[in-house]
């Protein structure tokens, strides 16, 4: 049996919005569209920028850490 729009919305409780919402990630992303568990569903570049932003933050907390220690060893060397 097929309901209507309105009446799927009303049975789920939810807009009409947000259901034409699901249906386009659905559409975008099949059945990756909805991860559950707080993840997020990531376009292949959205991917590439997460994991270029973590290996950033990880290439700069190294340096942050190199500076301290040349800091350190300049000062014990004199």
């Amino acid at each position: 049996m097929r309901t209507n729009i309105s009446e799927l919305v009303r049975e789920l409780g939810i807009s009409v919005t947000l259901l034409y919402k699901w249906r386009k990630e659905y559409e975008e992303f099949g059945e990756d569209s909805f991860p559950g568990n707080g993840n997020l569903k990531l376009t292949p570049e959205q991917e590439k920028i997460h994991e270029l932003e973590r290996r950033l933050k990880n290439a700069e907390l190294e340096r942050d850490i190199l500076k301290k220690a040349i800091g350190i060893f300049s000062k014990n060397g004199r």
